[in-house]
């Protein structure tokens, strides 16, 4: 689908309760030299802003620190190839282009959870919710007395040398507006604000702090104090959780650790410790 510019849209203050995001003051606001981010476009509609980034990378189109940010996702993807939908101008739905030459490839795989740490870090300063990360890059609010997802984090490779992350964040979906039960939004978790202007920005600037200092340890996570940081926000640890992995096998067991190359461990019933790479996690019961 061809991305539509959020200046074309006539119709884009129906809803003032959600008004656009401004697109100039976000590149005055994070675009700087010598800074990660180089430009900021926002469109008003496209099926996946992951998969035009992938596609402009791909042409030579997008420099590192592009970011790329929709009012409305048709066809967002989170991870396993599951849909990502909200109503227009309803969350942060966006994606960055990272070229992270200087980090061993086998590093990589940290990309996804450092996202995690930035945008739960930047979230609780800017919208004052409490946040926590469910292993590996679910965001996590609570509603009430229940935990519930705003957001999502999807990592691709686009090429040898760059990596697509894209983000969406529930942050102004009322409670009729979700698409299933156990999903939430900063606002049903009591946000302090939900302008999503610096919401926007205070994420991009924690995201842009991470990974310089990531970087700048080549890409080693306990130097830059990222496993540290990711484990003290992860509320999968203590808890004992159902790995539902690829090929219809499951693991049971507690969750132990991070290990050094993202995986959580989870110690089983028969003594063993078990390290799990890509699944979907179930929380069997609480910390």
């Amino acid at each position: 689908m061809t991305p539509r510019d959020a200046s074309d849209d006539s119709s884009r203050w129906s809803d003032l309760e959600r008004p656009p995001l401004n697109a100039g003051a976000l590149r005055r606001g994070l675009v700087r030299a010598g800074g990660l981010w180089t430009g900021v476009e926002v469109v008003q509609s496209t099926g996946s802003t992951n998969s035009d980034l992938v596609a402009l990378a791909a042409a030579g189109k997008a420099a590192e620190g592009t970011v790329l940010v929709a009012e409305e996702q048709t066809s967002g993807r989170g991870r396993l190839d599951r849909q990502w939908s909200a109503p227009a101008r309803s969350g942060l739905f966006f994606s960055v282009l990272l070229e992270p030459g200087d980090v061993p490839v086998a590093r990589w795989g940290w990309l996804p959870l450092l996202t995690g740490v930035a945008v739960a870090t930047g979230l609780s300063r800017s919208a004052g919710v409490d946040t926590a990360l469910k292993w590996p890059n679910d965001l996590l609010v609570t509603v009430g007395e229940e935990e519930r997802k705003a957001g999502g984090i999807l990592a691709e490779r686009a090429g040898d040398d760059a990596v697509i992350v894209g983000v969406g964040i529930n942050v102004s979906l009322r409670e009729d507006e979700l698409p299933v039960p156990q999903a939430g939004s900063l606002a049903l978790a009591g946000a302090v604000a939900t302008d999503r202007d610096p919401l926007l920005r205070a994420v991009l600037r924690s995201l842009e702090h991470w990974y310089d200092k990531w970087r700048s340890a080549g890409g080693d996570p306990v130097a830059s104090g990222l496993q540290e940081t990711y484990a003290a926000g992860c509320a999968t640890l203590g808890r004992t959780v159902r790995a539902e992995l690829p090929g219809d096998r499951s693991i049971t067991g507690e969750a132990v650790a991070i290990d050094g190359d993202g995986r959580l461990v989870l110690a089983t019933e028969d003594g063993v410790q078990e390290p799990v790479g890509a699944g979907d996690i179930v929380h069997l019961r609480p910390a």
